[in-house]
């Protein structure tokens, strides 16, 4: 069978790309190695898909090179998305700059972007897998056939939630028209910790600022609610420097995570804070005059840390002793040896280098004809809907670029 567009990968850039070229008035086949399309996008905002974001800054998108996310983003923005899904029948809800589907269904976004292929006659293939390309051209044997492509958009997701799709086969294929990988890490993903306490503390949560640091030096600031776990540490603001300390450790730094819970004091505030609830709790032990400050876990913790017996009478407390424990109010150390594995990640960073893509068209610019987009591609974004909105963006330039005949 010859096709003008072949899509491997139905995700959202699968997808986007699929209508984008069927538009264009091209024959459009998808192959997808899963049962069903958008498996990915179901599981997106807790079943709610958060599909987009009203704030729209450089810093929501991670690359290696940096200006190329906003390059394609521009070709088909925050606006045209919100357009574009209107015009199926998505009608937004916002949330602080977040935008959802009014009907708070993941589901409903797949639905009408499936109705669109439908009207436009694409074909999709599921539960197929590539056996291997030949050159010239883009022939393509699966274990169910052949195929033949004017053009080829690779569409496969990187390597985060494997269960859902993402088993990062899209790399071999990429290098296989030469190019070259970024080596693809977890992102948007939980931090593994040595802290010998970290199971006393497992389940707290708390707000706080977070700084990330590779070998001494800052690689990642966030600030938020973070949640402890037997494991290290979660929460969005963890899960936004993720990248970076992904990229630290890779390199053999030496990570850590230095946190401040109470922001809005200076360290001789909390001193101060320290001796007044010393001075009206008189013959409470150092454990009981913490409470109330922060959660009796992370008091004790941090009471541990400051070698600091829990028992003993807070009066007795030296200024020494009031000088560490205001340190572990103020930098928490934790030291970071890991980060969750791809299966809990959200994202992949690195991928296919921005370098060897067109931005006007995502063409690649080593072999004539192949285009790639979505999470394949060296971007990924911040929690919000980004990482979503780099799908759609790349995925519309992609299609529309491969089905202009």
């Amino acid at each position: 069978m010859k096709y003008d567009v072949i899509i491997i990968g139905a995700g959202a850039s699968g997808l986007m790309a699929a209508i984008a070229a069927g538009r264009k008035g091209s024959s459009v086949l998808v192959i997808e190695h899963k049962d069903k399309a958008g498996k990915k996008i179901l599981a997106t905002g807790n079943g709610k898909c958060n599909y987009t974001n009203l704030l729209q800054e450089d810093h929501c998108y991670r690359c290696d090179n940096s200006l190329f996310p906003q390059k394609v983003l521009r070709l088909f923005d925050t606006d045209n998305t919100i357009e574009f899904f209107k015009k199926l029948g998505i009608y937004p809800k916002e949330k602080n700059g977040y935008l959802y589907p009014n009907s708070e269904q993941s589901a409903s976004v797949v639905q009408v972007l499936l109705m669109e292929c439908r009207r436009l006659g694409v074909k999709f293939n599921y539960n197929e897998k590539i056996i291997k390309f030949v050159k010239p051209n883009f022939t393509l044997i699966t274990d169910q056939g052949t195929y033949y492509g004017k053009n080829l958009i690779l569409a496969t997701g990187g390597c985060a939630s494997s269960k859902l799709g993402s088993d990062g086969s899209g790399y071999d294929y990429a290098k296989f028209f030469g190019h070259s990988i970024i080596k693809p890490l977890p992102a948007l993903v939980q931090l593994k910790s040595s802290d010998k306490y970290r199971k006393t503390i497992s389940g707290v949560r708390v707000v706080g600022n977070i700084k990330a640091y590779g070998n001494d030096k800052v690689i990642g600031e966030e600030t938020g609610e973070m949640v402890f776990t037997d494991y290290g540490i979660s929460g969005i603001p963890i899960m936004q420097i993720s990248r970076f300390v992904a990229k630290a450790l890779d390199k053999k730094n030496k990570v850590k995570l230095i946190i401040d819970f109470l922001m809005d004091k200076r360290k001789n505030e909390v001193i101060d804070i320290l001796k007044y609830r010393i001075t009206y709790g008189k013959g409470k032990s150092v454990e009981e005059m913490m409470v109330g400050l922060f959660n009796n876990k992370l008091s004790y913790v941090m009471i541990l840390k400051s070698n600091i017996d829990p028992t003993m009478i807070c009066d007795k407390l030296k200024a020494k002793d009031l000088e560490k424990l205001a340190d572990n109010i103020k930098e928490f150390t934790m030291i970071i040896i890991d980060t969750n594995s791809f299966d809990k990640a959200q994202v992949t960073a690195g991928g296919v280098s921005t370098l060897e893509i067109n931005e006007k068209t995502m063409e690649s610019k080593i072999t004539k004809g192949l285009y790639l987009s979505g999470e394949l591609v060296d971007v990924d974004g911040t929690c919000g809907g980004y990482n979503l909105q780099w799908a759609w963006s790349s995925g519309y330039v992609a299609g529309t670029s491969a089905g202009a005949l």
